[in-house]
């Protein structure tokens, strides 16, 4: 994306990564990810975090062009996340009058990615509501701890009513992607963001008592309209609850006798009427994309193999996930496939326990080797329990 003018005195400095392969080393971001830093100019000059090194040079370029020969007083940095402020040693070495603003976690991190970085001289503590005065602009500080790391914060710009929002509110996905906003803003949520609902749910009461107008993630679009739609997305999914009524099957197969009755559970479901069905093969399907689907939909079904007497691998990982996120308030139900002695079914249920407000179907669909007909009518009664 090119350097663009957001307004009269705010700009867009960031870059797309399209060569990204994974993201965090594990998220599929098949259309890129976008890394973004924004230029206040005005009597003083501020940058809003810089972005990850596998764009130092062209960021650095963007910047320069961006600032036109002028210098810059302040760096602000809302997350010590390396995609957002590996490039922290690199702009002071250039910009050196310039000061780094942070909060005291902010600082007590720096030294941790950089170990020769002197900042005695050249930082700013700031507290919560606290403000940053640049002339016409005032940056207004909002700690966010744990939305997602501990010293994340965000600055709210009282001029323009922009709020920079750190990680929150960001998807995967360059800049230049047309694509719906919610699907990989979802998929980011939940598998980035998605434990720490409650200190996202403290945020959100902060920010009901500023008047919002914009809001600049540190990855994908820049909001500025219909904002009540983003926050309310975020307001359900940091509440755990579902966004929309549906079932979600989810199942790992060896030989295609357990894909075979997740399929056939899926049509059975259909034809009852069921809003919505989707399916998943977590060995072959985006783990990742998995994982936003069984937070999307209210209802879930795991059908698992079993392995070695244990929940084949996949699908392991896959309710790992699901913990690790704190999945909570949905209907589980479970099919397990053995062929001397079926154990899935229990495996699975033993792993989700612990779980917050989950209701387990008591019966279990049992499958021995492959689906046979007289295995139809237990598919048919899970059907019934999940659409009660």
């Amino acid at each position: 994306m090119q350097n663009r003018q957001l307004s009269d005195n705010i700009y867009y400095v960031g870059v797309d990564d399209k060569d990204i392969d994974l993201f965090e080393g594990q998220y599929i971001v098949p259309n890129g990810i976008a890394y973004n830093s924004y230029v206040i100019k005005d009597d003083k000059t501020a940058v809003i975090d810089t972005v990850d090194k596998r764009a130092s040079k062209e960021w650095l370029q963007n910047l320069e062009e961006v600032l036109n020969g002028r210098d810059v007083d302040y760096l602000v940095v809302l997350h010590m996340e390396p995609d957002h402020a590996a490039n922290l040693e690199n702009f002071l070495e250039k910009y050196k009058n310039a000061k780094v603003i942070g909060n005291a976690k902010t600082f007590n991190m720096i030294p941790q990615f950089f170990e020769k970085l002197n900042l005695d001289d050249r930082k700013i503590v700031v507290a919560e509501g606290q403000e940053l005065n640049l002339g016409q602009h005032t940056l207004k500080f909002i700690m966010a701890p744990m939305v997602h790391w501990p010293e994340v914060m965000m600055a709210y710009e009282t001029k323009e009513k922009i709020l920079f929002s750190a990680d929150a509110f960001g998807k995967f996905g360059a800049l230049d992607t047309d694509e719906d906003w919610a699907c990989e803003a979802r998929r980011y949520y939940f598998n980035i963001v998605g434990k720490y609902g409650a200190p996202v749910q403290t945020v959100l009461k902060k920010a009901a008592g500023l008047d919002i107008k914009k809001i600049f993630p540190l990855h994908g679009p820049m909001l500025t309209e219909n904002l009540g739609y983003y926050i309310g997305k975020y307001d359900v999914w940091s509440k755990y609850e579902p966004e929309d009524k549906g079932i979600f099957i989810a199942y790992a197969s060896v030989y295609g006798n357990t894909k075979a009755a997740a399929e056939k559970l899926k049509e059975i479901l259909e034809k009852k009427g069921a809003p919505k069905v989707a399916i998943t093969d977590l060995a072959r399907d985006d783990m990742a994309e998995a994982v936003e689907d069984a937070f999307r939909y209210d209802r879930l079904v795991l059908a698992s193999v079993t392995y070695d007497g244990e929940i084949f691998p996949c699908m392991e990982a896959f309710i790992s996930h699901l913990k690790a996120k704190a999945y909570q308030n949905r209907k589980v139900g479970f099919i397990e496939n053995g062929s001397w002695a079926p154990m899935a079914a229990k495996k699975m249920r033993e792993m989700l326990e612990g779980q917050k407000n989950l209701t387990f179907i008591e019966n279990a669909v049992t499958i021995k080797s492959a689906m046979k007909e007289s295995d139809i009518a237990q598919l048919e009664k899970l059907a019934d329990e999940l659409l009660a």
